[in-house]
């Protein structure tokens, strides 16, 4: 393509608005990525002026003091296919550039230059990342990129991106070749380098060396003063600067008129100026050099679309200069680590230190959950309150958390899931490690409060929960169940399975243990009732006597006159730390870590936790069994599918794809990944109906063809063998359904069969999402079904099967025979795999399967086709959500 050409064709470009992204760089800051364009000349002339002499040298392999004019034209000028060049900024300037240009079908030539003050970031590897996503939508499937031998910077770039790379040397400059294709070993990379990346964006707001308070006026109560006097009153390890338009001290403090006019260098700065004031500042603690920003203002997207414009344009700003930013309308942040000793919160209330970190959704909330988790005595390692959740969120914390040393349980209270893919995705791994506890509040996924930018869920409530078990994460119903769990898995071990052990003294609290166990699916032994006097030594005997046949213990100690409470704990923590299992108590209705059950003066591990009623604890102990079971299944890998012809499916969805959804017959399509639908042909006529049933061959069932029509009971006729069964089943089903309905000929399965049910749905916020069900009237109605994420693994797929209330019917029970589930769950992994390649496919509908005691059936497929907004929430190269 020529020069001339490519200019006039510049005009009309366009390019997709997921081009554009904000980024975390690998030291915790921000930048902004974009496509190059021609208004950008002046912005790449300045760039280009405050490279080094070397870093000019090795991306033009000679000196080159400026660009002229028309380089300049040429490099701001690109087609967007051909020729696409991606530039990181930070703030108005450009930090960085990458491009390809095409040399041949498939092919492109790669280059980029990073400023030098910004080198060592992480740029150039995340702007790779994004070029490569935009080269293989351009139909490019090699880069190749010639490199000085001295130039080792870029070399490394190339070949950690993860890629497969080929390098040869000639004429004194080394060639690598790229091969875009995604592999396992990129997305590993991509994946540690967000990691780490959001990681260390956390670690920057909890642990700064620094903190301002921008609107701390005089008066006290007043929202900014409360923040300076909790700082203060923490004992902050570093500095804190009031910030105060006018007045000299604040809090006895001395205290400076802007952020810019402070001496020493800011690491947080914590915002509680009006709502309309917020942006001038955030330019200002921009210019200052601040990390990052807690905004407790409110009058942004809580108010409507006014303040949510606002809220957008703080966000926009702030990651624009690299900042992240907590809120608006939060509580703000806590870290307890004694080197730090940060509360830059309005709650005056932190619980100590412990070894639980605590995110919450609302801010309103905050302050009571602090209050409550301190009055239980169970300490946390921080605290985050996002409020509105602009930018910091869940997602954010969990990779922070996954690596804090002082941090063994995460607690999570949502009011909405900004990216349930990244959610479902972080959690599942972190899970393995570190329990995940959640209170997801609402009944639906549909209600997102004003000032949160989350994708409408159209999945049920149930499907929520589904995923969550899918990641290993533990859903609670409320707060107080939250704080009961998290006691029990912050200071005790976990359970090796379900049989309990109960001693009491009290027949009747002894009682209701054992029936909320029964009904938590627990396995309690017969009670141990030691009567109202028993003493430490009983309870001593009595346990000991127990913890060998039993996986944990709950100890009732409710007596009518507490004599012995202090004998009785001692012995309680005696017996929990020799015996290494989970110890639970109902002692004299205190709840959570009340000093008598403590090691030393502050909880530990071996801590006991108590419970205000004995039900209580079983329901937390409950909670804990079933992820220790979690944990006990393997992880499970995606594997490789034999019969799979991805680009197949692929031509013949692009072949029917239309700017509006359209529905298809799923067989071809199914095929493509070793599927087989069952033949029917639809007939208008009794002797159609015959005709047809003689060449699927006998015998053959008649059944209604309308999707609609087939829910209903009765709408199927089954093992005709003859002409004259056949003219009669059209008659009475045309008499049932009307004269103008749809109707079917399909042979008959030769051998009793379960059905089932399979779909996908592709969600806007979680992606392909596999559901399975089984088939009879009473399972519909009640809508027995599992989900799981696609694709799906061999363990997800077992679990899928295993988990509708009706699953036993699969396994031989109630009088069915054993089915071939194996077989079955190979269907659900290759429709998931269908789903994940496919986004195109917004829904699929497999109904029904039936699933013999040898081989599955698929007797009807629809599918439904869109054309897909843009990339999954979690798919392609790294961006904050």
């Amino acid at each position: 393509m020529g020069f001339a050409s490519t200019l006039g064709s510049v005009e009309a470009a366009q390019y997709p608005a997921h081009w554009e992204a904000d980024v975390v760089l690998s030291d915790g800051g921000t930048a902004h990525l974009r496509p190059i364009r021609p208004a950008d000349a002046d912005r790449l002339r300045s760039f280009y002026s405050r490279l080094s002499d070397e870093s000019i040298y090795f991306r033009f392999f000679g000196p080159r003091p400026r660009l002229s004019d028309r380089e300049i034209t040429w490099f701001t000028n690109v087609d967007y296919v051909d020729r696409v060049a991606l530039i990181a900024t930070i703030g108005t300037e450009m930090v960085a550039v990458i491009r390809y240009d095409r040399i041949e079908p498939g092919e492109a030539e790669v280059a980029f230059l990073v400023e030098d003050a910004h080198q060592g970031r992480g740029v150039a590897s995340v702007l790779l990342e994004h070029l490569a996503a935009t080269a293989r939508e351009q139909g490019i499937s090699r880069f190749v990129a010639d490199v000085l031998p001295a130039n080792q910077k870029m070399m490394a770039v190339l070949k950690q991106v993860g890629y497969t790379a080929q390098s040869r040397f000639a004429d004194g400059v080394v060639r690598m070749t790229l091969d875009l294709a995604p592999t396992d070993t990129a997305q590993e990379v991509t994946t540690s380098r967000e990691h780490r990346a959001e990681s260390r964006s956390i670690e920057r707001l909890l642990s700064p060396g620094s903190v301002a308070v921008i609107g701390a006026g005089r008066e006290p109560g007043g929202v900014g003063q409360t923040v300076l006097r909790n700082l203060l009153g923490a004992d902050f390890a570093g500095p804190v600067y009031p910030v105060h338009r006018e007045a000299r001290a604040v809090a006895g403090v001395r205290a400076y008129p802007s952020v810019t006019a402070i001496d020493g260098e800011v690491d947080l700065a914590v915002l509680a100026v009006p709502a309309d004031g917020v942006i001038e500042v955030v330019k200002e603690c921009a210019e200052k050099g601040v990390r990052g920003l807690i905004v407790v203002s409110s009058g942004f997207g809580e108010t409507g679309p006014e303040g949510r414009a606002r809220q957008d344009e703080l966000v926009r700003i702030a990651r624009a200069y690299g900042l992240r930013v907590v809120g608006p309308n939060c509580l703000g942040i806590a870290n307890t680590d004694p080197a730090v000793r940060l509360n830059a919160t309005l709650a005056a209330t932190i619980p100590g230190r412990g070894r639980v970190g605590f995110f919450s959704q609302s801010g309103a909330l905050g302050t009571a959950l602090l209050q409550r988790v301190a009055q239980r005595g169970m300490g946390i390692s921080s605290f985050v309150s996002a409020g509105n959740r602009a930018d910091v969120s869940g997602n954010d914390l969990l990779q922070y958390w996954e690596e804090d040393p002082q941090t063994d349980v995460i607690l999570l209270y949502l009011e909405s899931l900004g990216n349930p893919r990244k959610f479902a995705r972080l959690a599942r791994r972190i899970s393995r490690r570190k329990p995940i506890v959640v209170v997801k509040s609402g009944g639906t996924t549909q209600g997102v409060p004003t000032g949160h930018a989350a994708p409408v869920l159209r999945l049920p409530d149930t499907v929520l929960s589904s995923l969550f078990e899918q990641a290993g994460v533990i859903r609670v119903d409320d707060l107080i169940q939250q704080f009961d769990v998290a006691q029990l898995l912050a200071y005790q071990p976990l359970p090796a399975g379900p049989r309990v052990g109960l001693v009491s003294n009290s027949d009747a609290l002894a009682l209701l243990a054992v029936d909320a166990c029964v009904s938590a699916g627990l396995e309690p032994e017969p009670p141990v009732n030691l009567g109202a006097g028993a003493g430490a030594a009983e309870f001593g005997t009595a346990l000991s006597s127990l913890i060998p046949d039993v996986d944990a213990v709950v100890a009732i100690y409710m007596p009518p006159i507490p004599a012995h409470a202090d004998e009785v704990a001692a012995e309680l923590l005696r017996v929990s730390l020799e015996c290494g299992k989970p110890v639970l108590a109902t002692f004299e209705g205190k709840i959570g870590m009340p000093r008598e059950l403590r090691v030393g003066t502050a909880p530990q591990k071996g801590s006991i936790p108590s419970y205000a009623a004995p039900e209580e604890a079983v329901r937390a102990l409950a909670h804990v069994v079933r992820h220790a079971r979690w944990l006990e299944r393997p992880a499970g890998a995606h594997e490789e599918i034999e019969g799979v012809d991805t680009e197949a499916a692929r031509r013949l969805v692009l072949a029917e794809l239309g700017e509006t959804p359209s529905e298809i017959d799923a067989s071809e399509l199914l095929a493509c990944y070793g599927l087989t639908v069952w033949p029917a042909e639809v007939v208008e006529s009794p002797e159609e109906a015959v005709a047809a049933a003689g060449r699927l061959g006998w015998p053959v069932v008649l059944k209604a063809a309308d999707p609609e029509a087939a829910k209903r009971a009765g709408t199927v006729r089954l093992g005709l063998s003859g002409a004259d069964g056949v003219r009669d089943a059209f008659a009475d089903l045309t008499r049932q359904l009307g004269p103008d309905a749809v109707l079917a000929v399909q042979r008959m399965v030769p051998q009793p069969a379960v059905p089932t049910v399979a779909r996908v749905l592709e969600d806007s916020g979680f992606g392909a999402v596999v559901s399975f069900g089984l088939g009879e009237i009473t399972a519909r109605l009640l809508r027995d079904e599992a989900y799981r994420l696609a694709p799906l693994t061999r363990e997800d797929a077992a679990a899928l099967v295993r988990s509708p209330r009706a699953a036993p019917l699969l396994f031989g029970e109630y009088g069915y025979p054993p089915v071939a589930v194996e077989a079955l769950e190979d269907l659900l992994i290759r429709l998931g795999q269908l789903a994940e390649d496919l986004p195109e496919v917004a829904r699929i509908d497999l109904d029904p399967v039936l699933v013999g005691e040898s081989e599955v059936i698929v007797l009807g497929a629809r599918a439904v086709l869109s054309s897909p907004r843009g990339p999954r929430p979690d798919d392609g190269p790294r961006r904050l959500g």
